[in-house]
């Protein structure tokens, strides 16, 4: 008689790959995002800010175009007789988001003493 033996096989364990994690250079960003109701006059007062920008020899990234929001209100036109009748209002809001990478402070000085049209309001956050 032929005796069988079972062999447990025991499977080898690959040292796991190590994950090489590239650390960038801290890079400071200005990030702008312009917002009008208008569009035209936000595509121009987007476009004097770029040029601003490349005066100065800066990188940047953008204008991305976000999301436009849409603000809709109803109101009663009369208000005693026709109570019916209603007129809608709509208000939309249009948003360019730019980002400019490593500003300077010449950059910065030449920004805040921009003249941009009323009705485009500018945020500014250091990133």
């Amino acid at each position: 008689m032929a005796v069988e033996t079972k062999e447990k096989k025991t499977a080898t364990k690959k040292p796991a790959a190590k994950k090489v994690v590239k650390k960038e250079a801290a890079t400071a960003k200005l990030r702008l995002i312009v917002s009008a109701f208008e569009s035209k006059i936000l595509d121009e007062s987007v476009k004097k800010i770029m040029d601003v920008a490349e005066k100065y020899n800066a990188t940047i990234v953008g204008p991305v175009p976000l999301p436009t929001k849409t603000k809709k209100w109803t109101v009663i036109r009369s208000s005693f007789v026709y109570k019916n009748s209603q007129e809608a209002f709509e208000r939309r809001t249009h948003k360019r988001m730019m980002d400019i990478i490593n500003p300077d402070a010449k950059i910065t000085e030449a920004l805040t003493n921009l003249s941009i049209p009323s009705g485009v309001e500018v945020e500014v956050k250091m990133l």
